[in-house]
């Protein structure tokens, strides 16, 4: 499934932008937030996005020696826990497609210890810039609904994952409880954009991201996403509700 239409425009949020142009306004909008996004993301969802990564930590299977990518890995929280586990032996590379994200990720794993065994790409999920076979686990959070074409983006990651290596997607999805819906619609469109305005200065930003999670692909949709690309045993977990799911592949 491409967000691509045949008069060459996709989605951005609600809107529909020219293709070339989308890469463009994702950008603008982690830049505008970048500086207040831990604690935005902390406010947005009190505090449980810290439990839906350490489940995601827990289900990776990440040990010592490992390589692990982690895509749009933004100011750094899976990075830093993978680098614990993976030890002087292994790496993790923190890649994000955005500049002011990737140096504030930089900045706060610096400051917390974090040193020699992550290095830090500015990349793009559709083309990713590392060779063939190469990692153990790759993670991409909250990134994959930005991204252009997740097709091209889900091939990639394939491409980089060593035989047996494991993708996992964490992203928003669609919840399956119908009142659960209209009360997580109502704080979405009218209470996000009140609270980006105050903490961040930017409600647009926030109106733009309850948007692209409407936009972004059911779990069953996403699951065949992973499986025409050529992952394999590609399953999903719900949580809270499947406000957020984990999708898992593994490359044959």
């Amino acid at each position: 499934m491409s967000e691509q239409n045949k008069d060459n425009t996709t989605h951005f949020g609600f809107k529909s932008v020219p293709l070339e142009e989308k890469t463009r306004h994702v950008a603008d909008v982690f830049h505008s937030v970048a500086a207040k996004y831990d604690v935005m993301n902390d406010l947005m969802s009190g505090g449980i996005h810290r439990l839906w990564k350490r489940i995601t930590i827990e289900r990776s299977g990440a040990r010592r020696g490992h390589k692990v990518l982690d895509i749009a890995g933004g100011t750094g929280d899976l990075t830093k826990k993978f680098s614990r586990i993976v030890g002087p032996e292994g790496k993790v590379i923190l890649a994000d497609i955005n500049e002011s994200m990737l140096n504030v990720g930089r900045d706060k794993l610096i400051n917390s210890g974090v040193a020699g065994n992550v290095e830090y790409v500015q990349a793009n999920a559709e083309a990713l810039p590392f060779e063939d076979n190469s990692f153990d686990i790759i993670t991409i959070a909250f990134g994959l609904r930005n991204v252009t074409d997740k097709d091209k983006a889900i091939r990639s990651m394939l491409r980089c994952l060593k035989p047996g290596g494991k993708l996992m997607i964490l992203e928003f999805s669609k919840t399956e409880n119908p009142a659960l819906t209209k009360l997580y619609d109502f704080y979405s469109f009218n209470i996000l954009p009140q609270m980006g305005q105050l903490i961040a200065k930017d409600s647009e930003s926030y109106r733009y991201l309850a948007e692209s999670i409407r936009m972004h692909p059911d779990q069953e949709t996403l699951k065949e996403m992973m499986v025409d690309a050529g992952f394999v045993n590609c399953r999903y977990e719900n949580m809270t509700g499947g406000i957020v799911a984990l999708h898992t592949g593994i490359k044959p």
